[in-house]
């Protein structure tokens, strides 16, 4: 892992923002688990010691490749800046990548390749070690925990599960994800993704998605939320307000869904009330584009807070991760 990368990577990487407020929009009340006196009274000591700059990086999550770094490594010592020098609140752990070759014969060749397990625990444990505050860690393990690492157990994309109409499969498999990743340090996953697949054309969700029936999909989502808590891991709904009836993928773009209110009220955002009355315990933004729901022009969800706002119900809100072209500010 490069130096560079490592910088790049914290710049354009997920951007936490750390919203606890209740609303009165489109949701009801999701299901918190209480914390008792002590941890309560940790976190506002915490939080009340802390200046505005540290409060503000604690909603800065970078992220770092799963392969081994040295303690000695310039890699390293550049993570270790992000956390004494920036504050960051989390990590967000990426498998490997090789490094790109003088000579390429095949274009088609990928750098991106399965990281390991035990150099993305190793490296998690001496970061929480130095860092003053405990760093939340976060993954993709859409599939398992095999879509990132080595070893790992990987299932069938989630539109397998949506076909089996049963949510005891999609149970089992959040719990086994969350009894991996937490063996490696892994507090978060940032899944399942509740869009519905209601746009055959839709070139970055389609099989990851449940399903086009938006009661199913938020079902099966549910299920597979508990499975997490239940092996206990923290779930993400993604992508909100809803990802699937785009025809542009927004890691190149800025996808446009221009569906009236009404729509979106039974098809796209169903899935979402039914996962967050379940208790999910994060909400991850899109960067797509909503008239019915944001007026001003060019604006993704990600930078609205009036629709933020709608998924603000006591749940984290996280972004989805951050680029020129992603978030609509590229040439």
């Amino acid at each position: 892992m490069h130096s560079a990368t490592v910088r790049n990577r914290a710049v354009v990487a997920s951007l936490v923002t750390a919203l606890l407020c209740a609303t009165q929009i489109l949701f009801s009340t999701a299901v918190q688990a209480e914390l008792d006196s002590e941890a309560r009274r940790w976190v506002a000591d915490t939080l009340a010691a802390m200046s505005v700059d540290e409060k503000i990086g604690q909603l800065l999550v970078p992220s770092f490749y799963s392969s081994y770094t040295s303690s000695d490594s310039e890699a390293y010592e550049e993570l270790i800046d992000l956390i004494h020098e920036y504050h960051v609140g989390g990590m967000l752990v990426f498998g490997a990548r090789q490094p790109r070759t003088d000579l390429l014969l095949n274009p088609r060749t990928a750098r991106n390749v399965l990281g390991q397990p035990l150099a993305a625990a190793s490296l998690l444990n001496r970061l929480q070690a130095v860092s003053p505050t405990p760093l939340l860690v976060m993954a993709d393990f859409e599939t398992g925990i095999g879509f990132r690492m080595s070893g790992g157990t990987t299932f069938p994309r989630a539109m397998a599960f949506g076909a089996t109409g049963d949510p005891r499969l999609a149970y089992e498999a959040g719990r086994i994800t969350a009894a991996e990743a937490r063996a490696i340090g892994v507090h978060v996953n940032l899944a399942p993704v509740v869009d519905v697949n209601n746009n055959a054309r839709n070139p970055v969700i389609n099989t990851r998605s449940f399903g086009e029936d938006p009661a199913q999909v938020g079902a099966i989502a549910s299920a597979y939320v508990e499975g997490l808590r239940a092996g206990g891991m923290l779930a993400t709904l993604k992508h909100f307000p809803g990802h699937g009836d785009t025809d542009v993928d927004s890691h190149l773009g800025l996808p446009l869904i221009a569906h009236p209110r009404e729509q979106l009220e039974q098809v796209e955002l169903l899935p979402f009330r039914v996962g967050i009355t379940a208790g999910v315990d994060a909400v991850m933004t899109a960067h797509i584009q909503l008239p019915a729901l944001e007026s001003a022009p060019d604006t993704p969800a990600t930078f609205s807070p009036r629709i933020v706002g709608h998924s603000c119900v006591g749940t984290l809100v996280l972004t989805d991760s951050f680029s020129p072209t992603r978030c609509g500010c590229g040439p």
